[in-house]
């Protein structure tokens, strides 16, 4: 991942990725978007029609990202789970990244479980960063103590 590019590349993806929340399957999609920027692992964007009906609940507050734009938050509901911001869209992002449009990204420490064609994600350190670890990518990943600055 120190050969992804600043500013960040847009991919599309075509591996099995599902997302498990509550104790159920809440999304699974072999159509996302990855985003690759230096010093993170990845970070998958799942379509909105992907998750299962009432999972996304629009919540207040956003944020703004260099890159892609002004992001929307969403909560993550299922029966007696509720993810506070747990997601988040970019409804109008910049022109290099319009394909992420009616997508949505998440944050899998915030999970119970994310998988990538079967493997179990391992969740980028720092609660801030929504990057996917998987066995492909090698470290060290922004997040991780002493990391701030870079």
């Amino acid at each position: 991942m120190w050969d992804y590019p600043r500013p960040p590349r847009l991919e599309r993806s075509h591996e099995t990725v599902e997302i498990h929340l509550g104790g159920r399957g809440v999304a699974r999609s072999s159509a996302t978007y990855r985003v690759l920027e230096t010093s993170h692992p990845p970070t998958y964007y799942v379509p909105i029609d992907a998750f299962e009906p009432g999972v996304l609940v629009p919540s207040d507050g956003s944020s703004f990202c260099e890159w892609k734009g002004q992001a929307r938050y969403f909560d993550m509901v299922t029966d007696g789970t509720t993810v506070p911001q747990g997601a988040w869209t970019y409804p109008n992002p910049t022109q290099q990244f319009v394909p992420l449009i009616d997508h949505v990204a998440l944050y899998p420490a915030k999970m119970d479980q994310c998988l990538v064609d079967g493997e179990v994600v391992r969740p980028q350190a720092g609660g801030f960063y929504g990057g996917w670890i998987t066995d492909r990518v090698v470290g060290p990943f922004k997040g991780e103590p002493g990391t701030w600055g870079w």
